[in-house]
């Protein structure tokens, strides 16, 4: 008997805008407790990122891929944005290093992720095409 089963969420998943939203509060949130606690944010903001596209992955309904690769570095540089306008004023020198540098120190994260998601939705596109054998074996 296998103590690991797959969790089964009931309906048939989230939809595009659920996704975005999901994503979007709780990359948010994280980033929110980070900037207010250190000034900056960190390891536990890139852990929400992969956990926010894997969980979104995992809960959208079929055809919500795209989105779901695509929402979490959008929802991360909107929420670092507003946060560091929020926490520094309308400084535009001060803004622009803080976001910047807020974006540099989760690149590995962004990185990680965007290129699990889009192996993720190039291999689900790659499988709905048709084969090319099968196309010529049914022609002959």
């Amino acid at each position: 008997m296998s103590t690991l089963q797959k969790i089964q969420i009931q309906g048939p998943g989230l939809k595009k805008p659920g996704i975005v939203v999901l994503q979007t509060i709780f990359i948010g949130f994280f980033v929110f407790i980070e900037m207010t606690i250190r000034t900056g944010v960190g390891i536990l903001t890139g852990i929400a990122i992969c956990a926010a596209l894997f969980g979104s992955l995992r809960l959208g309904r079929p055809g919500t891929t795209y989105v779901s690769v695509v929402t979490p570095p959008l929802a991360f540089a909107g929420t670092v944005l507003a946060l560091t306008l929020v926490l520094d004023g309308f400084k535009p020198s001060r803004v622009g290093i803080d976001f910047i540098a807020s974006l540099a120190s989760e690149a590995p994260f962004l990185i990680l992720a965007a290129v699990y998601g889009w192996f993720v939705y190039l291999n689900q596109k790659a499988k709905s095409k048709p084969s090319k054998r099968k196309a010529a074996a049914v022609q002959d």
